[in-house]
């Protein structure tokens, strides 16, 4: 990995660990420009599960599985929905795919209520899976879900830890039957061990003194660069 994959990888970790989600919206883009859409989706996927292992770990008390069981069972559906569908998909469509999700996190963020009934938590959840699995990232949907569940702060971050790592879990199984993974996969992983070790602590430290509003000017000067980056692959 090079150092600016190696820092990427870094503060996605830190991302996702502070706000519960978030680090896909960094981690494919960059995976993606450095190993094509399809691989790059792949090992973006592998290593956010690495990193939601250690979320969940660090969250474990509180995770509210009874709130949260049918979000992460919609969850796990849908990614493997859509994970098998990018096995097929042309490349470009799918590099297409990771710019409409950026842009559409941007729009969703900006003009969607705050407020999300609890009935439309699971088929949010499906949705959010079954984009996860085709772009790499569900953008916003997963904490949309989430958030309509009405779960306190702390409750939302164990949450959304578990609902990723189930969605990247099921996503990986997938990409891995359908052979995206580069060869260097496996030393690439192992390399991001290290980051998330330090990053997941950090992560929930943050989390405790300020949450996710720090980051919003990076992630989206990031985004930014990386939307015009992929449209033009």
């Amino acid at each position: 990995m090079t150092a600016a994959v190696l820092i990427m990888t870094f503060l996605a970790f830190t991302l996702s660990a502070s706000a519960g989600l978030g680090g896909s919206l960094i981690l494919v883009p960059a995976m993606a420009m450095m190993l094509g859409p399809k691989s790059g989706i792949a090992m973006a996927s592998a290593m956010l599960a690495l990193n939601n292992v250690g979320k969940v770990i660090a969250y474990r008390r509180d995770i509210p599985i009874g709130a949260a069981g049918l979000v992460i069972l919609m969850t796990i559906i849908g990614s493997m929905v859509g994970a098998s569908v990018i096995i097929q998909a042309p490349e470009h469509w799918v590099g297409g795919g990771v710019v409409a999700m950026i842009l559409g996190t941007f729009a969703i963020e900006r003009f969607a209520p705050r407020e999300i009934g609890r009935s439309a938590a699971l088929p949010l959840a499906f949705l959010a899976g079954g984009t996860s699995g085709f772009s790499g990232t569900s953008g916003p949907l997963k904490g949309i879900a989430i958030r309509s569940l009405r779960l306190r702060r702390e409750h939302f971050v164990g949450a959304a830890s578990a609902v990723s790592l189930a969605g990247d879990g099921a996503k990986v199984l997938v990409y891995a039957d359908g052979s995206l993974f580069p060869p260097e996969a496996e030393t690439t992983i192992l390399a991001a061990i290290p980051l998330m070790i330090v990053a997941v602590p950090l992560g929930r430290r943050i989390n405790n003194a300020v949450g996710e509003r720090g980051y919003a000017a990076l992630f989206w000067a990031v985004m930014a660069g990386y939307s015009v980056r992929l449209a033009a692959l």
